[in-house]
């Protein structure tokens, strides 16, 4: 039996991007259903409080093909995760299989293609979209985005190396993924402990069609470290190795310091004490800032808040 497929578009200011987006995704939603992939498509773009008219394109796509487009309007900006996860909670009421990509078109859209082929014909019920090559980034760009990987890897999050949140789950695992009720959403990492059979299509990523970038080097960094802290406990750890390293660095000047008192070699030092001091400050503040992230995530989920609220839905 084919699968009834929703593909979920978070938009954020996407006006520039969205009539070629949309007209794109039509015609992939119509090769689907006529090579046999897809009983039927529908397209859910996510409005995620933009400044723009991204929702007044939204509202007249839906008013000249309702069969293909859909969307929902959050009552303000929420971030992309949240808005992701706003579209997956409305599809999996639905449809078999979600699809979630962004609305830039540098995701390849016919992997889409393969992605289907790996869930009706091999039974994966999460599907991954991983980048062959980052050509189109620039150096800079690659060469963090490679050291944010390689970096949450080594502090425990199995997360799938240069995926973004370009993938397909199916009904079950959708399910699955809701059931984590965190407030900190970091998805590419979650869909990972979902579990399920798995796999992997690879593309290459072009340029953005038009717009700007949604995410910028502040941005990153802050998604970085709200990936990192959310899904590992290993920097507090590192706190703690730190102290040992330093308290042992401590001790050693100690023994120096003792030694060249009675050896009459003792001088001011004034450079030394500064230096030590300075450095000594900037870890603990460190170290203070790292506790403070885990405190306020704590604080975060304690209060229970909606990750989301929608304000308008055309269904």
């Amino acid at each position: 039996m084919l699968p009834v497929v929703y593909i979920v578009v978070p938009c954020y200011n996407e006006k520039e991007v969205l009539p070629e987006t949309s007209k794109r995704l039509a015609e992939k939603a119509e090769s689907l259903i006529s090579e046999g992939r897809a009983e039927s498509v529908r397209i859910m773009f996510v409005n995620d409080g933009s400044k723009d008219n991204t929702w007044e394109i939204i509202c007249s796509l839906h008013e000249e093909n309702s069969e293909i487009f859909t969307g929902l309007c959050l009552s303000r900006n929420r971030g992309h995760q949240n808005a992701l996860l706003a579209g997956i909670t409305e599809a999996a009421k639905h449809a078999d299989a979600i699809i979630s990509m962004d609305a830039d078109l540098q995701d390849d859209i016919n992997a889409v293609d393969e992605m289907l082929d790996k869930y009706n014909n091999e039974g994966c019920e999460v599907v991954y979209g991983v980048r062959n090559a980052r050509k189109t980034d620039t150096f800079f760009k690659r060469s963090t985005a490679r050291g944010f990987y390689r970096f949450m890897k080594l502090m425990g999050a199995d997360i799938v190396y240069d995926h973004a949140d370009y993938r397909l789950l199916s009904k079950r695992a959708a399910q699955a993924l809701l059931e984590f009720s965190e407030v900190n959403l970091f998805l590419r990492g979650v869909v990972t402990l979902v579990g399920f059979k798995s796999d992997k299509v690879y593309y290459d990523r072009g340029e953005r069609f038009a717009g700007e970038s949604k995410y910028p080097l502040k941005k990153m960094i802050a998604f970085a470290i709200d990936g990192i802290t959310s899904f590992s406990v290993k920097p507090l750890k590192m706190i703690t190795g730190v102290g040992f390293i330093m308290a042992f660095i401590a001790l050693i000047f100690l023994v120096k310091a003792i030694v060249d008192h009675y050896t009459g070699n003792a001088d001011a030092g004034w450079p030394s004490i500064m230096c030590s001091v300075w450095f000594i400050g900037g870890v603990q503040t460190v170290c203070i800032g790292i506790i403070g992230e885990y405190i306020g995530k704590i604080y975060g989920e304690s209060k229970h808040r909606p990750r989301f609220i929608i304000d308008k839905y055309l269904g």
